[in-house]
């Protein structure tokens, strides 16, 4: 295996963390901790239904703190969303903020945070360390297995004028604290709890070959490669086990602890786009973009790419030919996805030909790419898109 040098600099950022089952009781005593007194609660219509909304509503009551709540939130959560919510922040003069959710309720919970901050609009953050003033208080309860958008510093927006994900990284977006319950994860339905795995397990495999990948980010990422290969069907097949759910789970913050560091790469910026454009469902997009960017990355990156094969259940041989090596990870990948029902295209979620350019063009303007191993052209994209339709 590869080792990344441990003497080039490398900074790791993390919130503090309450792991287990009923660790989201625990978000009154966390908000009166960090000072709120008049709290934002940010989430969606879904999650409402689910009751997981009421059940922080609760704890925040037990210390006796005023409540907002803003759930005009999307799935690939809208500018005009985040602007919207700011706006309600200081109408109701909140002081912090509570997000429960998937990756969407926490994404724009960290964009009202940026905004109100800042004063700025939220398309002006785009990019690496755009967010000058801290955020007020986040803490973030997730509900899906897969985002990790409560360990790390991204947020994903769509910009709905120009038809694009924008990404903001900024450790200011790192929440101050997260409430990683299990228990809010049985709730997912079987395809939701398929395509919010595959995201986490796309997460993993990206930080591990990520030109900015390090000693601790590896840790994380093969760690929750071996978990989410482990424990993600029996998820799907049985959504009340609370051990799978569990360790799924923890797959998925390890998944994240290693992204938000390592950042990210061709899947991602390539899903950005489909999301942005089409307005299609993340985690599904990275799990259909997942083995043909490994085909296309391979060769720049062989000896990760067979770990994580190996991780994956693959009978790999490092005296293999790298041909035979890539074969066998590529086997090991389309057979997961096999296994837990993931087979759909590009084309059956509606994507055409001519769609392509635009995709490929936006995709290559993503920050992820920036640290994909490969260095790609934008005909290089283009084709990868093609060969996934």
């Amino acid at each position: 295996m590869v080792q990344a040098q441990l003497t080039e600099l490398r900074k790791f950022v993390a919130p503090e963390f309450v792991f287990g089952p009923e660790s989201a009781s625990l978000a009154g005593q966390y908000a009166d901790n960090l000072g709120m007194t008049r709290v934002l609660l940010v989430s969606d219509p879904g999650v409402q239904a689910c009751g997981w909304t009421d059940l922080v509503i609760k704890a925040l009551q037990q210390k006796h703190l005023a409540i907002t709540t803003f759930t005009k939130v999307s799935p690939n959560p809208r500018d005009y969303e985040v602007m919207a919510g700011a706006a309600l922040y200081r109408a109701e003069q909140c002081d912090g903020i509570v997000a429960v959710g998937g990756g969407s309720p926490m994404d724009c919970a960290k964009g009202i945070g940026f905004v109100v901050s800042n004063n700025q609009d939220i398309l002006e953050f785009k990019g690496v360390d755009m967010v000058e003033r801290p955020s007020p208080p986040l803490i973030c309860i997730p509900t899906t297995a897969g985002s990790s958008a409560d360990v790390s510093q991204f947020a994903i927006i769509t910009d709905t004028a120009r038809k694009v994900k924008i990404a903001i990284v900024s450790k200011t977006g790192v929440p101050d604290a997260a409430l990683v319950d299990p228990s809010l994860t049985v709730s997912m339905s079987r395809e939701l709890t398929t395509h919010t795995g595959l995201d986490a397990l796309t997460h993993a495999v990206e930080a591990y070959v990520s030109n900015a990948n390090g000693p601790v980010t590896d840790i994380f990422a093969l760690n929750a490669i071996n978990l989410i290969a482990r424990h993600l069907p029996k998820a799907i097949a049985e959504p009340n086990n609370l051990e799978a759910r569990s360790q799924q789970m923890l797959g998925s913050m390890y998944a994240g602890l290693a992204f938000s560091n390592a950042i990210l790469g061709a899947v991602h910026a390539m899903a950005h786009s489909l999301g942005g454009l089409l307005d299609l469902p993340h985690g599904q997009c990275n799990a259909i973009l997942l083995e043909h960017v490994i085909d296309y990355n391979f060769s720049a990156a062989p000896e990760r790419y067979a770990t994580i094969g190996m991780a994956m259940g693959a009978d790999i041989d490092p005296a293999m030919p790298l041909d035979e090596q890539h074969k066998h990870t590529l086997n090991a990948f389309q057979a997961f996805k096999k296994a837990v029902g993931m087979t759909s295209t590009l084309a059956e979620l509606g994507v055409r030909p001519e769609d392509i350019e635009s995709l490929a063009r936006n995709a290559m303007n993503d920050p992820c790419m920036a640290t994909n191993p490969q260095d790609p052209q934008p005909g290089d994209i283009s084709a990868i898109f093609e060969r996934a339709l």
